[in-house]
This record gives structure tokens, sequence and C-alpha cells, in this order.
């Protein structure tokens, strides 16, 4: 019988695949990609010549009915841009599709840029949390954070680069200023692999670019993330200045850590300025 092959592509360096998924792109009678030209350069590298047809979140609808007829008489396999399908990618409708009409869904694991942010993150716990991509929303975003804020193992997040520095705002209000690895365009050229705190992160990123995978430590039960007292205020302050980070960045940011009003983190940065 025909299968259905979910298949894991590279999330950066082309050379990031398994024998096994060039074997199955090689043997396949169609490839279901998320956008055609970017699994065509997969392809080419290769030379792998299998017939492709796009299948993404826009098309659907009208796609998968067409792709579970495609399977009477031919392996498809399906894949997205990077990493794999229907992992914060298209792909789970017709992987729903397919196996309701009784194919046989087989996966090809391979590169993840989950799994790769948590193995370097040095970040320890039993499990982690996956939160995908954060809803655009402020106030969806704090909820979907607050829901997380007790989870003793790490806490994985996707994010653009136009709503990173949001992000990390929101994480540092509702989570607190706690330990973060950001991993930057991981396997691309300009890998880029941030450790610090949430607020350092914040002044570090000042012009986000590429695609970004956040591992966030999970909750400590001797930290206090609501309310900070101004013996913490200060050493925050200090360290964001010698970063050369601007007042009004700062006192948001440590006020947000710390639940002290603006205006007292205010005074606390002038007076930290006159010493």
């Amino acid at each position: 019988m025909p299968v259905l092959y979910v298949v894991s592509t590279p999330i950066g360096n082309l050379e990031d695949i398994t024998l096994r998924a060039l074997r199955i792109l090689q043997v396949a009678g169609l490839i279901a990609a998320e956008d055609t030209r970017v699994t065509r350069r997969l392809l080419d590298r290769h030379a792998i010549s299998t017939p492709v047809t796009s299948y993404n979140e826009h098309n659907k609808r009208t796609k998968t009915a067409r792709l579970v007829e495609e399977l009477v008489g031919k392996d498809v396999a399906l894949v997205s841009d990077a990493g794999t399908p229907g992992v914060n990618d298209p792909g789970a409708d017709l992987v729903s599709a397919a196996s309701q009409a009784g194919f046989p869904v087989v996966p090809v694991p391979g590169p993840s840029s989950i799994t790769a942010a948590v193995s370097v993150s040095g970040i320890a716990g039993d499990g982690f949390v996956h939160m995908g991509f954060l809803s655009r929303r402020r106030g969806d975003r704090k909820r979907a954070l607050g829901a997380v804020m007790e989870s003793k193992g790490p806490i994985v997040l996707l994010e653009a680069p136009h709503r990173l520095l949001d992000s990390l705002e929101d994480l540092l209000e509702v989570l607190g200023d706690r330990n973060v690895v950001v991993c930057r365009e991981l396997t691309k050229l300009h890998e880029e692999i941030f450790r610090g705190s949430v607020s350092a992160a914040h002044e570090h990123f000042r012009e986000p670019r590429g695609e970004f995978c956040i591992v966030v430590e999970g909750a400590v039960e001797s930290r206090v993330t609501v309310s900070r007292p101004e013996s913490t205020a200060i050493p925050l302050l200090e360290e964001l200045r010698a970063r050369g980070a601007r007042a009004k960045d700062s006192v948001a940011l440590v006020a947000a850590a710390t639940g002290l009003p603006k205006k007292r983190v205010y005074e606390l940065w002038v007076l930290g300025k006159l010493s």
C-alpha cells in the first residue's frame, strides 16, 4: 500500500539531512512541499528529480483531498521549508486525512530547531514545555506565559525578528529576569547562541534579524518573579548602564522585572548616575 512519508529537512545547513530522507525523496512518486522553491534548492543539491507540488496553510483546504487521491497510486513525501512537518509547520491536516483514509503514515525523523536549541542550552530539566510561536497579541502572550510560569523544566518558544523584543519584554514581566538561551539562525551562516538573562538578551538584540528559538529557565523555588526589592533593582540598573543601555529602556525593563514603580526605578537610575 502507498505510504505518506513525513520527512524532516534541514533547518539551515543543507548537509543536515539523513541518508534515509534523501532516499525517500528520491523514490517517492510525489513531494508535497510548503514552498516548492525552497524544496527545489534541496533537491537540486542532491540531484533529486522527483515531481514537487505545493502544500501549505494557504492551499491546504483544496490540496489535502487531492494529495490523498494521489496516495492511491504512489508514495507521497511531505516536507516543510525547514525541520519537521506538523511541528509549527503545515502538515497535520494531511497526516490526519491520510490516516483516516487508511494509508500508512511513516515518520522520517531528522533536524529540528526545537531539539537543537534545547541540546545546546545547558538548561537542566527532565522535559520541556514547547509553546511554538506566541500570539501576536500582547494580552494573549502574557496569559500563555502565565500558564507555564510554574513549570520546573525549560520553556521553549519560537519568535520572528519583528516580535522578539516585545516577547522578551513580556517574558521579563511575567516570568521575571530568568536565565535564557536565545538561538538565532541555527545551523545557518549567521548562527548565534546568546546566553544570559532576559533583560540582557533584550539589550543584546537591539535590531533582531533572522529566526529565533528561545529556551527559558524553568521555575526555581527560591526565585521571586512578581516583586523584587530595590537591592535587586540597583545591580540590574548598573548592569544595563555598563552595557550602554538607554535610561528609558532600562527603567522599563527593571520596573517590569522587580515590580517597582517606574518613577522609583528612574530615581535609582539617576542616583546611580550621580554616584
